[in-house]
C-alpha cells in the first residue's frame, strides 16, 4: 500500500515557508516613517490579530454550520466546539508565525500552557453567550429567530472574543512565549528598506 508520507512532509515545508514569509513586514516596510517604526515595534500584535481573524472565519462558520443544523437547541455547545476548533489552528499558527522567535519552553510545556490558557479563554467566550441566552433569555420563542442571532453574534463574537484576545495575547506573550529568542526587527528590515521614502 503506498504511503502518503513524501506529499504530507511537501505540504507541511510549503506550509511552513508560507508562514515564514510574512507579509506583514512587507506591507510595513511600506508605510512612511514615522509610523512604521511604531507598527514594526507591535508586529507581533498585529500578526496575533491576523491569526485571530483567520481563527475568528473558522470559529464562525463552525459556529454557525452547527448552531443552524444539528446543534439548534443547544448554542453554547456549538460555540465550545467551534472554539475548540479554533483554539487548535490558532496553536499552530501563533507558534510557526506570530511568536516564532520566541520561546523559553519546551515544546510539551509550552502547548500544554497554550491549551490551558486558550481554554481560559474559550470559557471566557462563551460566557457572555451564556448570560445573552439564559439570563437575558433572547432565545426563540421569547425573540425573533433574528434577534437570537444579532444577540449571539454580538455576545459571542464581539464581546467574548474581545475579552478572550486580550486576556490570550497577555498570557502567551508572558507565559506561553515567554523569551525573545532572536530579535525580530532586524530580520524583517533590510537595510535598503528604512531608507525608502
Amino acid at each position: 500500500m503506498p504511503t502518503n508520507e513524501p506529499m504530507f512532509r511537501k505540504f507541511t515545508g510549503v506550509f511552513r515557508t508560507l508562514l515564514r514569509v510574512s507579509f506583514v513586514d512587507e506591507a510595513l516596510s511600506r508605510v512612511p516613517q514615522p509610523l512604521r517604526g511604531l507598527l514594526f515595534r507591535h508586529r507581533e500584535l498585529i500578526k496575533f490579530a491576523i491569526v485571530g481573524g483567520t481563527t475568528f472565519v473558522i470559529d464562525s462558520v463552525i459556529f454557525y454550520t452547527l448552531k443552524l443544523t444539528v446543534l439548534e437547541e443547544k448554542p453554547v455547545t456549538a460555540k465550545i466546539i467551534a472554539g475548540v476548533v479554533a483554539v487548535i489552528c490558532s496553536y499552530v499558527l501563533n507558534r510557526e508565525w506570530s511568536f516564532r522567535n520566541r520561546g523559553g519552553r519546551e515544546r510539551a510545556h509550552e502547548a500544554f500552557l497554550f491549551f490551558f490558557i486558550s481554554g481560559i479563554g474559550v470559557v471566557l467566550s462563551f460566557i457572555p453567550l451564556w448570560i445573552s441566552s439564559y439570563v437575558f433569555n433572547l432565545r426563540v420563542p421569547e425573540v425573533s429567530l433574528t434577534t437570537e442571532n444579532i444577540a449571539d453574534f454580538v455576545s459571542a463574537y464581539i464581546i467574548g472574543n474581545l475579552l478572550q484576545m486580550i486576556f490570550r495575547f497577555y498570557c502567551f506573550r508572558k507565559f506561553v512565549f515567554p523569551e525573545e529568542m532572536t530579535p525580530e526587527i532586524h530580520e524583517a528590515e533590510p537595510a535598503g528598506r528604512l531608507e525608502r521614502p
